[in-house]
């Protein structure tokens, strides 16, 4: 049975889910009618943080040009240029088995390709959505719907992965940024 989340609330993931270990994020949206004519690129991206909330190595910045991590424990989907049709448009499989010890935290993002040279916000996007569904059975295990209450934002942090002990939790983030994923890259210590 799926659970439902509202922004900021979290929910444990392998307490409640024994012996889960394998998952995969699925993150889904549509895109407004409107008339600014270009194309819209969202992607996906998982920041792979220490305790302090900051990406140790380049490595751990998983995207559409670092599909993989160095151990393998987060894996990139693909980029989905255009997030058409039903269903996620783009995924991120999780390992939690092998995630190394000095990551706490995998914070996940969408972010809009070429946004202010497009002239494009999240304001022109609807039904974004992020899920947690278990690899093996692929049942749905959490959804967060990010509802509508986004305008000038580029970039949204839409959930975050966490280690609390040995058992991993999940966050419902829905927090928007208006630098795109430089600034997001800056925020979680990265330099572009």
């Amino acid at each position: 049975m799926t659970i439902s989340l509202k922004k900021g609330q979290k929910v444990d993931l392998t307490k409640t889910n024994p012996g889960l270990t394998k998952i995969f994020i699925g993150l889904g949206w549509d895109v407004n009618k409107y008339d600014g004519g270009k194309e819209f690129d969202l992607d996906t991206s998982a920041f792979m943080l220490s305790p302090e909330g900051k990406v140790a190595d380049e490595k751990n910045f998983i995207y559409f040009n670092n599909p993989k991590s160095a151990e393998g424990a987060v894996i990139h989907s693909g980029d989905n240029k255009t997030g058409a049709g039903d269903g996620d448009d783009e995924q991120v499989k999780i390992d939690l088995a092998i995630v190394p010890a000095n990551v706490h935290k995998i914070s996940f993002a969408i972010t809009i390709h070429e946004a202010q040279e497009r002239n494009q916000n999240f304001g022109q996007v609807s039904n974004a959505y992020v899920r947690v569904v278990n690899e093996a059975t692929g049942e749905e295990l959490i959804r967060y719907d990010l509802g509508e209450d986004f305008s000038i934002e580029t970039a949204i942090v839409v959930c975050d992965l966490y280690r609390n002990g040995q058992e991993w939790k999940f966050n419902a983030i829905g927090s928007g940024y208006q630098n795109g994923l430089a600034g997001l890259c800056k925020d979680f210590g990265l330099d572009v």
